[in-house]
């Protein structure tokens, strides 16, 4: 299978110019440095995956910010710098977002909204006119995490425009596109869009997700003291999960495995990796990581895990996240093992 050259093992900007807790320029300036990427270069990373908000590209009516587009920059200089890539994800756009917390979003209108989705590719131009010349550095992701399983035939439709109006600025960009139900590696073969040199399939991977997001206060019926270690049995994991909406539970649910290990991985990756085998497409891991409350010791079984699987077919995965949001690389809670993390990133 092709492989995302450039983009193999990589971390994630969550927090920074994305997910922040207010606006506040000062946040901006200081949350992530240059210092912060030279630091992730020496660890052996290859590229940045950078969230970003379009409440920071733009104001509400539309009209571009200098200064967002200019964190944008500086981290692109950094980057330069330091030898590393740099992957823009656009992680809200105006009229949608993917966040759980916003509760009265309508996830829906967006993909049958013309006037929002100009404003989307309007926006996507901005961008590709100042980063498309940087194509050997910097790809582009339309959109984070797709929730709706409903909208996915709308979202190949406006991921065809996407591609077609970023081809018009930059015909050398890597784009890199999901799928649905919030990017599950699950909905790669729904995405149904037009081939190109520069097209990689991502995914997101929090899998399995009683274990990734246990205790976590962003999901629905989440007990705030639910602990389970990795790996278990999967009837325990199923027994346990029950207090979780069954939609949220995840692969347990709807794929046929025998157990948790490198050949859980192996099941629920086969089809998105016969979907990309197919098209000859290199597929990605947007995302993927433990929550802090998680044991540190089953997260290193995790991580080993799943990393095996993304060796085993040359899979560019991106960790999150790099500093706080519950999942901090950088953080105390990751410090017992992050040496073992940075060793299997440097082996891999």
């Amino acid at each position: 299978m092709r492989k995302f050259s450039g983009f193999l093992k990589g971390v994630n900007l969550g927090g920074w110019i994305s997910q922040f807790a207010k606006y506040d320029e000062k946040h901006f300036e200081s949350f992530i440095t240059e210092d912060d990427i030279r630091y992730i270069s020496e660890l052996g990373f290859d590229h940045v995956r950078v969230p970003v908000d379009y409440n920071v590209l733009e104001d509400e009516e539309g009209n571009i910010k200098e200064n967002g587009f200019g964190y944008l920059q500086n981290c692109l200089d950094w980057c330069k710098k330091y030898s590393l890539n740099m992957l823009i994800d656009l992680h809200e756009c105006y009229g949608y977002s993917f966040d759980p917390l916003k509760k009265g979003m309508d996830r829906k209108k967006f993909f049958y909204d013309d006037e929002l989705q100009t404003r989307f590719l309007n926006l996507w131009k901005e961008i590709a006119k100042r980063f498309g010349n940087e194509s050997d550095r910097v790809a582009f992701e339309p959109l984070n995490e797709v929730v709706l399983e409903t909208v996915s035939d709308a979202w190949n439709e406006l991921l065809k425009k996407y591609i077609k109006t970023i081809r018009e600025i930059s015909a050398d960009t890597w784009i890199v596109a999901g799928g649905v139900c919030y990017n599950s590696v699950l909905s790669v073969p729904l995405l149904d869009i037009p081939k190109d040199d520069k097209l990689v399939y991502n995914f997101h991977c929090y899998e399995p997700f009683p274990f990734t997001h246990q205790g976590a206060y962003w999901v629905e019926n989440m007990p705030s003291d639910f602990r389970i270690d990795y790996p278990a049995d999967l009837d325990t994991y199923k027994e346990r999960s029950k207090v979780i909406d069954p939609d949220l539970g995840g692969a347990i649910y709807k794929v046929k495995v025998d157990s948790l290990g490198p050949d859980f991985f192996e099941v629920i990756f086969k089809p998105a990796l016969e979907k990309a085998e197919k098209d000859n497409i290199p597929l990605y891991c947007g995302e993927y990581g433990a929550i802090d409350l998680a044991d540190n010791r089953s997260k290193l079984r995790w991580l080993k895990d799943i990393h095996t699987a993304f060796d085993n077919h040359g899979i560019g995965h991106a960790l999150w996240n790099y500093k706080e949001k519950d999942f901090g690389l950088v953080d105390d809670s990751f410090a017992e093992i992050k040496e073992d993390f940075i060793k299997m990133i440097k082996e891999g």
